[in-house]
């Protein structure tokens, strides 16, 4: 054994002494070489015979070096090396095709390389510097009234925590935020609430100071303390290294500074980076409806879970399911219906992965078509450059090359092509890995945090689409070499125009695979089109465009609720006497905006609901005048009035929903509805409207008077033709007037938030019609080549049929049908994909067929003018061919 890895060494470090030993060599066979000469001398023989007999003896100097060569080092590695120089300098020589082939390479493997960068953070490890993230699990509520997922209550979770054996760490992350003033501006800062032991559990540790101790997760206001992020450290503190200890003031409440994060952690939710952390006893400062740590109907809180090593997601859900069974017993008053449900972080419903889920699905499955027509395309040059070196290629088989030495080579040069395109997709992948979040507009004023994670999964990943498309570059010439005749090579032969012979099949199947392709594409940008065009025109149940939205959050500024009372109302009539102003109402919540309406459970009277399902229905806080101003017509009653204060008998209005699924034909006004076990009367019915999503179906849903159920963070919203910037003025002034030290929120309309909420739909436009592009310029030039080479090989026949009568328009025809009847065959292929496909976009479509006759036929007249335009040229070259030229040679 020593003496193989000694003879292996010794081979190796030949490969680093080649000049030095060649020299070595070449002495020692001039020694031998001279004392044969010598020897032959003696023998009587002349010079000429000596010399020559010496080299006889000795057997050929070259031949003689080869063989030594072969013992003294490492062939494979050597002809490696020689295929790799060669490669080199062919490509060299062609500088133009290798440019292309780079470029396309770079473009197909580059966008791979950008999604599997945003899949990989965004879906499977979303969050920087947390430890042994395929550990965790998304926690959350189910109802068997409800669809989707719900949030869970404090009291829930404790009895998770202590019931569960398999999970490691129950980690409560609740998204919020608080305001600053900044100028005529309000700076929003996003925080989160957490358990105290959320640091520890995920694994990230302070910098400076500490994290959460327990205990500090308990209690009622009781522990106001503050981690802050590495980001807000440097950007608001400066890096003061004596933060410790200092106070920052959050929703008007003193908190202290305990710690600072590291560099790189933005927190546990995807989509915003938090800036501060506080403990779960804060809860009530920064979340509305009052104190629910001891609440079990309160469902707030949004959560993980660590398994314990070795435990599996069905058996941790298994054993949740049982804890949620008994709860379900105990509770019933709280918990009847209800369920606990692991997800996976890929899947997590309360943050951005669950959202970008379909489109980042859809995404893979496009770049994988990029990709196919990127090889298709590259195999396409590769293709007719070897056709070029076909008399290369016969004159290497005739001097005696092995057809697998050759195949190596060719394999090599693919190698070369692909790994130049490689390095420069991910070069791509990194300037693109923060890209997404451009395609999401900021809310508040916050934009998004949307990184790619480049890691060596992505590395991998890209390793591999390397060495596919190599083999994929290296074989499709390689094809062409194992058909070679030697004998019958050497004489010239041409190809028609309709590409008849082997020689065509090849380079026109590759091109029906970048138009199929491409049409797929093209199907699927139009069916997004349309879908987003009617998502954005079609009626929410309120009016859009001239009714604007904005805020004063009046809790950081320490205003009370009798306080925060009268300065809405001192600001509602300030607003309404504005010019332009036809009425104005404050309401809590925003329809379609990114922040969940409440929930509560519901009892009508009269109505029997079944024994297993607890009625919860969500609600919103509205003020008088909000229905006219909203443009939500009032079917029957009234809508509230100044009158529906906290010492009035309390109301609600309900939609038509909730009037049929609990009154059932009856007319629900006048009629009671217990919420949080206080007695409602209904006094009117609004029509339907869109609360959380355009696509969302019809549910029941209720409104009840802000001053009944008061909140300081009340939206306004004002009906008014001006523009979000001169009301924007006006509105800074008359806040500016009531209290100077106030500022506002940014003024929009509600089409502007509308067109927000479709975000994800416009997102997977955005990238399917950027991607369907790509893909279609390539399929356009691999089209443009196989023609344009079809042109140059038939020179001759397109000379006789001029010489027997064709005219310039007849060839012109003759090119373009050539092309026609590729782009054809491809959108046949195109299509049946499509019809099987594009039902992958069902949950990114809205009101639109899979099957869209119109985006079939604009992809169809997309990808014929592209075929004409890329036949156009290759078909003017033909029609000026000179027949006497080019019969004469």
């Amino acid at each position: 054994m020593r003496e193989l890895c000694r003879a292996f060494l010794h081979r190796l470090a030949s490969l680093f002494r080649r000049r030095h030993l060649e020299a070595d060599l070449d002495a020692e066979l001039r020694s031998h070489l001279e004392m044969a000469v010598e020897g032959n001398l003696c023998q009587g023989m002349s010079p000429e015979q000596a010399h020559r007999q010496a080299l006889l003896e000795l057997g050929g100097i070259e031949q003689t070096k080869e063989i030594y060569r072969e013992q003294r080092g490492l062939p494979m590695i050597e002809t490696t090396l020689q295929d790799l120089r060669f490669g080199f300098r062919i490509l060299r020589r062609s500088p133009g095709f290798s440019v292309m082939a780079v470029l396309c390479l770079t473009l197909g493997i580059g966008a791979n390389a950008a999604v599997f960068s945003w899949v990989e953070g965004i879906l499977f490890r979303p969050y920087p510097a947390v430890s042994h993230q395929e550990q965790l699990l998304a926690l959350t509520g189910t109802a068997r009234a409800e669809s989707g997922p719900t949030d869970i209550s404090w009291p829930d979770l404790l009895d998770l925590q202590r019931s569960c054996t398999l999970i490691d760490s129950f980690i409560v992350s609740k998204i919020m935020g608080t305001t600053l003033s900044n100028g005529d501006r309000a700076e929003v800062m996003v925080g989160s609430i957490v358990s105290a032991n959320y640091f520890d559990a995920i694994g990230v540790h302070p910098i400076l100071g500490r994290g959460f101790e327990p205990g500090e997760d308990s209690g009622r206001n009781a522990h106001p303390v503050t981690v802050i992020s590495f980001q807000l450290w440097q950007g608001r503190f400066k890096g003061d290294p004596q933060i410790i200890g200092k106070t920052q003031r959050l929703n008007n409440v003193e908190h202290t500074i305990v710690g600072v994060m590291p560099d790189g952690f933005y927190g546990t939710f995807v989509g915003w980076a938090v800036q501060f952390w506080v403990p779960a006893s804060m809860e009530e400062n920064f979340e509305a409806g009052g104190y629910k740590l001891e609440d079990r109907s309160a469902r707030w809180i949004e959560a993980y879970v660590r398994l314990k090593p070795g435990v599996t997601r069905a058996q941790a859900q298994q054993e949740i399911s049982a804890v949620a069974r008994r709860l379900e017993a105990d509770y019933p008053e709280t918990n009847r219906g209800r369920g606990i449900k692991l997800w996976p972080l890929w899947q997590t419903p309360f943050n951005n992965s669950g959202t970008l889920l379909p489109t980042l699905e859809i995404m893979v499955a496009v770049v994988v078509f990029v990709l196919l027509i990127t090889c298709a395309n590259v195999g396409n040059l590769l293709l007719v450059r070897s056709f070029a070196r076909r008399h290369e290629m016969t004159v290497r088989l005739a001097i005696g090359a092995g057809r697998g030495r050759l195949l190596k080579q060719l394999l090599t040069e693919g190698l070369i092509l692909s790994a130049f395109g490689a390095a420069g997709g991910l070069v791509a992948t990194h300037w693109c890995s923060h890209a997404l979040v451009l395609l999401f507009p900021a809310r508040g004023g916050v934009a998004m945090h949307l990184p790619g994670e480049i890691d060596w999964r992505v590395l991998a990943m890209s390793a591999g689409v390397c060495l596919l498309a190599t083999l994929v570059l290296g074989l499709v010439p390689a094809m062409q070499i194992g058909k070679i005749d030697v004998a019958a090579a050497l004489k010239s032969d041409s190809a028609g125009v309709l590409g008849g012979g082997a020689k065509a099949w090849a380079r026109s199947g590759l091109v029906m695979v970048q138009v199929s392709l491409s049409f797929v594409l093209l199907v699927g940008a139009g069916l997004l089109l349309q879908s987003l065009q009617k998502i954005r025109n079609t009626s929410p149940g309120f009016s859009t465009h001239e009714v604007l939205d904005t805020a004063v959050n009046l809790v950081p500024a320490g205003y009370d609720a009798q306080r925060a009372q009268n300065f809405q109302d001192e600001l509602l009539e300030r607003v309404k006497a504005l010019p332009g102003v036809e009425s104005a109402a404050f309401a809590r919540m925003t329809p379609l905006s990114y922040r969940s309406f409440s929930s509560t459970p519901i009892a009508v009277d009269g109505y029997q609901h079944p024994s297993e399902e607890q009625p919860t229905v969500q609600y919103n806080e509205v003020g008088p005048d909000y229905f006219v101003t909203m443009g939500i017509p009032l079917l029957s009653g009234r809508e509230f009035t100044r009158a529906d204060d906290e010492k009035a008998a309390l109301v609600a209005v309900v939609n038509e929903t909730m009037a049929a699924q609990y009154w059932r034909g009856r007319n629900p006004i006048g009629e009671r509805v217990q919420v949080e076990g206080r007695w409602m009367q209904v006094v009117g019915v609004a029509m339907d409207s869109k609360y959380e999503s355009v696509r969302e179906a019809p549910k029941p849903f209720f409104y009840v008077p802000l001053r009944q159920n008061f909140d300081r963070s009340a939206g306004l919203y004002i009906r008014t033709p001006l523009s979000p910037e001169t009301m924007a003025t006006a509105l800074a002034r008359e806040v500016h007037a009531l209290d100077p030290d106030l500022a506002l929120y940014e003024v929009i309309t509600l089409q502007e938030e509308l067109d927000r909420s479709t975000s994800p739909q416009k997102v997977a436009l955005t990238l399917v019609g950027v991607l369907g592009a790509l893909a279609l310029l390539l399929a356009a030039i691999g089209l443009y080549g196989v023609i344009s080479f079809a042109v140059s090989q038939s020179s001759r026949e397109l000379g006789l049929r001029m010489a027997l009568g064709a005219d310039a328009s007849n060839l012109l025809r003759l090119v373009i049908s050539r092309g026609l009847t590729l782009t054809g065959g491809g959108v046949l292929l195109g299509t049946a994909a499509a019809l099987a496909l594009t039902r992958l976009l069902g949950n990114l479509l809205y009101k639109v067929s899979p099957r869209d006759p119109l985006a079939f036929g604009s992809a169809l007249v997309v990808m014929t003018i592209a075929s004409l335009a890329a036949c156009i040229l290759p078909g003017w070259r033909a029609a000026r061919t000179d027949p006497a030229r080019v019969l004469r040679h």
